[in-house]
């Protein structure tokens, strides 16, 4: 708890206070890309219309590791936080800190959002949490570079591996030592869950664990496509990315330096900023299928806003969720970051589709993304995705083999849930 704390007075700015507010709200947010400016403008604006003061907490980068942060805080019922930005992973996880939003906001507020979302934020028929934005992974490529060597974006992973081989060696020759054909997020942390989670599942290798509870993560198109990826590091992919996050990978595409990159559609916005050396370079698609029998995958992402059971301003703390999750505040995020909307009705917005043209493109991967297996591994989850992705880790950093990696993953997580009682 001690640490926590510590963590929290490192990273707490205060808010603009506007008069004398009734309440002094604090919420943690993000801070990829421009996650943290743009919910303390968004905020911020919420106090100036309400008089109350807000406390910006920027909370660790790694999912990972906020997750730690923010279990600890509620185990112990601490107040520092008032409103929580949680992961969609984390509703079974810390669903009883937090307090139920129906009977808070109108059924039509509800009935806005993509209903999947709200089913998944909903715990025991609790809403804990109000979906904020939502993501898929996608596929950013340089358009320049491929038309530059007669190349099409890739279909299939297999292809990416050509493709990306032919256009980094070719880049090289002409003097650009530093060009790689593929990045993504390698460390070990729930970011390489998604990233190895969506090779496994377009190559048809299920999500891990079935929704039945069924433990499926050792099947041969899993282990293909653990150990297709594998043969990507050192080759189209530096050796650093064993230890890449989602602003690492960004670094070097939007340097100049990566055909293709991995990543969520924040990255858009960020690409094509003014000072951007690839403004006006970039294209996006749906991630390659794991062959041709296989299918797009985008892992599911997205954040929730959630209000603390210990908060000492819970109405305040509900009141400024409504407004950051609703229409206005959700197109003014899409258009300025490219975060996408939990609204459906917003993906037919000119605005928005003006400033993000892959929302309406890549419409069915966002609303069809694959699920991490968290609703039925529940509480569990953290340590399912603990062990899985630091098996695949294993494998990209060639300590393992696929194969033996998956066996023994198996047998770890059939030991974790008790012989597949979750």
């Amino acid at each position: 708890m001690r640490r926590a704390l510590a963590v929290l007075a490192a990273v707490v700015t205060v808010g603009i206070s506007h008069g004398a507010p009734a309440a002094e709200i604090s919420i943690s947010c993000g801070a990829v890309g421009q996650e943290l400016a743009l919910c303390r403008e968004g905020a911020e604006a919420w106090a100036k219309q309400s008089g109350h003061t807000v406390n910006i907490v920027s909370t660790p980068n790694s999912a990972t590791e906020r997750l730690a942060l923010y279990q600890q805080l509620l185990a112990a019922k601490a107040p520092d936080i008032d409103v929580f930005q949680i992961d969609v992973i984390w509703p079974g996880i810390l669903a009883k800190h937090f307090v139920d939003l129906k009977s808070h906001l109108g059924a039509d507020e509800v009935a806005a959002h993509f209903q999947p979302i709200i089913e998944n934020n909903t715990v025991a028929d609790r809403l804990v949490a109000v979906p904020w934005f939502t993501d898929a992974g996608v596929l950013y490529y340089r358009t320049d570079l491929l038309d530059k060597h007669g190349a099409s974006p890739p279909t299939t992973w297999q292809e990416l591996t050509e493709t990306a081989q032919k256009v980094q060696d070719a880049e090289r020759a002409a003097g650009n030592d530093k060009m790689w054909g593929f990045v993504w997020q390698g460390r070990a942390y729930e970011g390489l869950t998604c990233d190895a989670l969506e090779w496994i599942d377009s190559a048809g290798g299920g999500t891990i664990v079935d929704a039945d509870g069924k433990i499926t993560i050792n099947n041969p198109a899993a282990i293909a496509a653990i150990d297709l990826a594998a043969s990507w590091v050192g080759t189209i992919t530096p050796k650093g990315v064993l230890n890449y996050q989602e602003e690492e990978a960004r670094g070097v595409f939007q340097s100049g330096n990566a055909v293709f990159m991995r990543n969520w559609p924040y990255a858009w916005s960020l690409g094509n900023s003014a000072d951007s050396p690839v403004k006006g370079k970039i294209g996006v698609v749906a991630l390659p299928k794991g062959g041709a029998d296989g299918k797009n995958t985008g892992a599911l992402g997205g954040w929730q806003l959630a209000v603390s059971r210990y908060s000492p301003n819970a109405e305040a703390a509900i009141d400024l969720v409504r407004y950051l999750t609703s229409a206005e505040e959700q197109k003014r995020r899409a258009i300025q970051g490219s975060y996408n909307p939990t609204i459906s009705s917003l993906y037919q917005d000119p605005e928005v589709l003006d400033a993000n043209p892959f929302f309406g493109n890549l419409y069915d991967t966002f609303v069809n993304a694959v699920a991490r297996p968290s609703r039925v591994t529940g509480t569990k989850y953290n340590q399912v995705s603990n062990e899985f992705y630091n098996a695949v880790h294993s494998v990209l950093s060639g300590k393992e083999d696929a194969a033996s990696s998956l066996a023994d993953l198996e047998r770890t997580l059939t030991r974790i849930s008790r012989r597949g009682k979750w």
